[in-house]
């Protein structure tokens, strides 16, 4: 049996259900879209800081946060474009803004499709009119992410997409890697290391940049909880972050389609050509 419920908080939540299945999701469209539960089995698999969320004057940490039109940061905020400069504060503003329902469904699967459209506070900092369409899919222990972006400008419209989850965890100690990449970049000092399967968690910081990936899919299992997680993405995806802090219970393994100042430096940038619309899509599952 499938389902979606409302509950009036600080915000509106949608909440998905697949009720056989024993899977759950919360979705709060006027806080950037963002997924901010996902259950299954009963487990919560995502973190969130909720006295973070409860402020809308901070970005959310926590749940599946929308990275649009940029990835990560850029160098002092700035990137150029037509010979003009414009401010984008890291990671865009897709993650921030309000987004608008525009279908529900409950036959045969639950879904919820949420769309942002361009407007005069996003053209301010990104002069491009585009749309972006976002369904979430909830079916068995599947979360689909379906995204629709199109450009309603009069020329091309340059922009890298990506998902920032955060996946909750109590041991980190016990999180096993399948990344289909041998080497990363370290964010923190740009030096270039191996990788076979494991992490330095006493670190205070991981912040590791996998851009050249075998196949289209990864996973962590969890031995302390005994799950595996698996994260499929299509081609545009060129390339995934871990990011994660110590004391913290919380790492992310993020979807980017870009490097960070792909404005700037054009790297992996997608240029969508004037009424024309890209289709992608994310999809995490649950294995036991």
């Amino acid at each position: 049996m499938f389902a979606i419920d409302l509950e009036q908080k600080q915000y509106k939540i949608y909440i998905l259900s697949d009720q056989t299945a024993q899977s759950r999701l919360e979705v709060v469209p006027e806080r950037g879209g963002i997924i901010t539960s996902w259950q299954v089995r009963g487990r919560e698999m995502l973190y969130l800081d909720t006295e973070r969320f409860a402020n809308p004057e901070l970005t959310v940490r926590g749940g599946i946060p929308i990275l649009f039109p940029i990835c990560g940061n850029l160098p002092d905020n700035t990137y150029t474009y037509q010979g003009q400069s414009y401010t984008l504060k890291q990671h865009g503003f897709a993650r921030d803004l309000p987004w608008d329902v525009t279908d529900r469904v409950t036959q045969n699967m639950v879904s919820i499709t949420l769309v942002l459209n361009s407007n005069d506070q996003t053209r301010a900092v990104y002069p491009f009119d585009f749309q972006l369409i976002f369904t979430y899919r909830l079916q068995g222990n599947s979360l689909e992410i379906h995204q629709r972006y199109v450009n309603h400008s009069a020329e091309a419209m340059p922009f890298s997409t990506g998902l920032h989850p955060y996946f909750q965890v109590s041991n980190k100690t016990q999180l096993q890697f399948e990344i289909p990449s041998s080497q990363f970049q370290n964010q923190r000092d740009k030096s270039v290391q191996s990788f076979s399967g494991q992490f330095d968690f006493e670190l205070d910081e991981i912040d590791a940049s996998f851009r050249d990936l075998s196949s289209q899919s990864a996973a962590v299992t969890d031995l302390e909880q005994q799950t595996r997680l698996k994260l499929d993405y299509e081609p545009h995806y060129s390339m995934l972050v871990f990011w994660t802090v110590k004391g913290k219970d919380f790492y992310c393994l993020e979807p980017w389609s870009a490097p960070r100042n792909a404005l700037n430096t054009g790297d992996r940038l997608i240029h969508l050509a004037s009424g024309e619309t890209l289709e992608t899509f994310v999809q995490l599952t649950v294995e036991r």
